[in-house]
């Protein structure tokens, strides 16, 4: 298995990521814990606690489950190269079984002939 180089680990990219989800995870701390227990004693403990659960979940989340299901689908479910369509296969029309009089688009008039 090839390891990546720390420089790696530290990219920009995923730094910014990580400082997204921190600053969210530190949002919903912050109202999940002022909601249910307002400004009291232990106030600070009780956000570094939200934080670090919101941090966690939403970091592996984001960071490790959607991409491994982004890649595993374009790796083992094939969508890397779609296979060409293959033409519809269409059955022939039965001919048809009896033979229909045309139906008469000529009108009769209303005025009886036997007078």
């Amino acid at each position: 298995m090839k390891h990546q180089p720390l420089s790696a680990l530290c990219s920009p990219k995923l730094l910014r990521r990580a400082g997204l989800l921190a600053g969210g995870s530190l949002l919903l701390a912050v109202a999940l814990v002022s909601y249910l227990f307002g400004a009291a004693d232990g106030f600070f403990g009780r956000v570094f606690g939200a934080f670090f659960v919101f941090f966690w979940l939403l970091s592996v989340t984001f960071l490790a489950v959607v991409p491994f299901i982004g890649w595993a689908t374009a790796n083992w479910f094939g969508l890397a190269e779609p296979l060409p369509l293959a033409p519809p296969v269409r059955k022939p029309r039965p001919a048809p079984a009896t033979v229909r009089k045309p139906t008469r688009t000529v009108t009769r008039s209303e005025k009886p002939h036997n007078l």
